[in-house]
């Protein structure tokens, strides 16, 4: 960064360029972009005014830098969309320029104007957040972002595929790791699979390849039947509590049994890997780590009881269930479960996803699961091939309400199943599928559609299985997310900042998602997200510091009277502690690291003792008076 030109940028006259952006026709659709850049050349203090099709794109971009090196400017204005979207890439931008990324303001003209007025009010009110952001931009000051010291490691939570490779990816690049898993084995539900698709490899070899990478890394701690109790501290700084508790007796001595008839290091089907023995004893400790990432995975639908006809006849079955009977089962001319031969099956999509309300109701759930679980086609397609190559003689019916196989090779699925003679039925929500038992005895149940590829014929199936394709649904994340201040989407699952620009990132800074914690996803989707994760958390803590923004609260000892309401009226647990001077005061003490810039304190202050960075009164105060302002200059303008 070139330190004289901030120099002068300080101490110069403020020389603003306004840069408006067109957004593909998104703004300048319903706002003259034309009209509110001639405008923004007559305010005071502006040297520059610009427009672009797409700002945010490297020629926007560089007519940015270009100014700034050329000496044209000293203050940027960017007027385009949500600054959420790319504050980020503009201040980038303006530090690549070497300039201070902090002497910028944006503007919103797309969320705040054009997708919400049209005509010439659209662009009067365009022209005035404009003038606002110019007359605050006219005020600003260089800002130096805020460095905390890193430890060079990382805690990743979860030990199924995102997490294992998570913890791998972290370890190649130099940061040492400690993976938490609250049972004994690893895996996840990846290890409640038989078959991957679209491969067909075994979940088996796949976890033990990533588990054996963990073991033989010594840069990997491994922590098994651990759980997270506690969590305090900031990005770079996060102070853990850990328990680890011995495994219940009863549920443990069968699968452990099982594992030492294999060997410790192989692979125990529908149940994980048990990696080493479980603690004899409960044991409480503290990790001081730099990053977390959550990979806490997803847990199955549970069909309450009748829906379907679950619980209510035996003949009734999840996928999973089956997938686990049909991979203990040799195979032959027809599939026999229970003892019992079952020659007809009928696979039901979209048991519990895609809830809707007044339709779908499951007694007593607190929230519809409204989202597609996407996953859910593909494996069912897939286990109904494999139904039919493995038992030639059983008839397999497919009950859906759409078919979504949106996934590389997921498609030939679907191919596959129609090549072999699965029987596709399209039934509605409103009139979904009837589970009720045979009446003649020729089968064990029978299913009453109405198949709308028969323009809404009723067809009645007997069959001797159903099997209900769960959706996923959030992870029992609860306690971390009360614990470490996590948000949550309306589907329960944990939520990133950006789906685009930081997709693996939640607004705690430091904290990373994983895998199906955030979404359905299937295990190349898990384990992409996981490597990005890493990738993330490596860059973080590398360095051995963090660098945050700098829009953070400061208090002015000469105006504090140290009553302490804003230490009271902070919403951030240490953010703002009171400390007693050399003198004998006691005055609140900002932790920058902790700070949200939230501006709480500043509302709760009687003596207006505190300011946030890039946000003080007086700024406030002058875009104010810009936009009162406004009206005679927009009318001036003509529009």
């Amino acid at each position: 960064m070139n330190q004289d030109r901030e120099r002068n940028a300080a101490g110069e006259e403020p020389k603003v360029g306004v840069y408006i952006c067109h957004c593909g026709g998104n703004i300048s659709d319903h706002v003259d972009v034309e009209k509110v850049e001639n405008l923004a050349a007559k305010l005071p203090g502006v040297a520059v005014a610009r427009r672009n099709m797409f700002m945010c794109s490297d020629p926007g971009q560089e007519m940015i830098m270009e100014d700034i090196k050329a000496g044209r400017i000293n203050r940027v204005v960017v007027a385009s969309c949500a600054p959420s979207l790319h504050e980020t890439t503009f201040r980038g931008a303006i530090a690549r320029a070497g300039h201070n990324p902090y002497l910028y303001e944006h503007a919103n003209i797309r969320e705040q104007v054009s997708w919400v007025h049209h005509g010439a009010g659209a662009t009067a009110k365009a022209a005035t957040l404009v003038s606002a952001a110019v007359a605050k931009a006219q005020s600003l000051e260089p800002l130096r972002p805020i460095r905390v010291n890193a430890w060079g490691h990382a805690t990743v939570i979860g030990g199924g595929v995102a997490g294992l490779k998570a913890a791998g990816e972290l370890s190649r690049r130099g940061i040492k790791v400690t993976l938490v898993e609250k049972t004994p084995f690893l895996g996840g539900n990846t290890a409640q699979l038989d078959l991957v698709f679209p491969t067909a490899d075994r979940a088996g070899d796949l976890i033990e390849a990533l588990v054996t990478q963990v073991l033989d890394d010594p840069n990997v701690q491994l922590l098994t039947c651990a759980e997270v109790t506690a969590s305090e501290g900031y990005v770079g700084n996060f102070r853990l509590k850990v328990a680890r508790r011995p495994p219940q007796k009863d549920a443990f001595r069968e699968q452990l049994a099982k594992a030492q008839e294999a060997g410790l290091r192989n692979f125990v089907p529908f149940v994980g890997l048990l990696p080493v023995e479980a603690p004899k004893t409960e044991e409480v400790f503290t990790l001081e780590t730099g990053a977390i990432i959550l990979a806490t995975g997803f847990r199955h639908y549970v069909p309450y009881k009748g829906e379907y006809g679950y619980a209510e006849f035996p003949q009734v079955v999840t996928l999973p269930d089956l997938i686990k009977s049909v991979a203990a089962d040799p195979g032959g001319g027809t599939l026999r479960l229970g003892g019992r031969e079952v020659r007809t099956v009928a696979m039901i999509h979209c048991v519990g996803s895609r809830q809707i309300p007044g339709v779908n109701e499951p007694p007593g759930a607190d929230r519809l699961n409204e989202h597609c679980s996407r996953v859910c086609c593909t494996a069912t397609l897939q286990v109904a091939v494999e139904l039919r190559t493995k038992y030639p003689k059983t008839v397999v019916y497919d009950l859906f309400r759409d078919i979504r196989t949106y996934g590389r090779g997921h498609e030939e699925f679907y191919l596959n199943a129609s090549r072999k003679a699965v029987r596709f039925l399209r039934f509605t929500p409103e009139q979904p599928p009837v589970v009720s038992s045979s009446v003649d005895g020729t089968s064990a149940l029978r299913i009453t559609v109405a198949d709308t590829l028969l323009g809404g014929e009723e067809v009645e199936i007997p069959v001797d299985l159903v099997v209900l394709a769960v959706g996923m649904e959030s992870g029992s994340v609860s306690s971390l997310v009360e614990m470490m201040k996590l948000p949550t989407g309306a589907d329960g699952f944990l939520l990133e900042v950006h789906p685009k620009l930081r997709p693996v990132e939640v607004a705690a800074s430091g904290i990373l998602l994983a895998g199906t914690a955030q979404a359905p996803m299937d295990i190349s989707e898990s384990t992409a997200a996981a490597s990005a994760a890493a990738v993330k958390a490596s860059a973080i803590l590398s360095r051995g510091y963090v660098e945050l923004d700098p829009f953070v609260a400061r208090v002015s000892p000469e105006r504090c009277t140290g009553c302490g309401d804003c230490v009271e009226a902070c919403l951030v647990d240490g953010a703002l502690v009171m400390k007693e001077t050399s003198g004998g005061q006691s005055m609140p003490e900002v932790n920058p690291a902790l700070c949200k810039g939230c501006g709480v304190c500043v509302a709760a202050c009687p003596e207006k003792a505190l300011e946030v960075n890039g946000w003080t009164l007086q700024q406030y105060e002058t875009m104010v008076d810009a936009i009162v302002s406004q009206p005679a200059a927009a009318s001036e303008g003509g529009i």
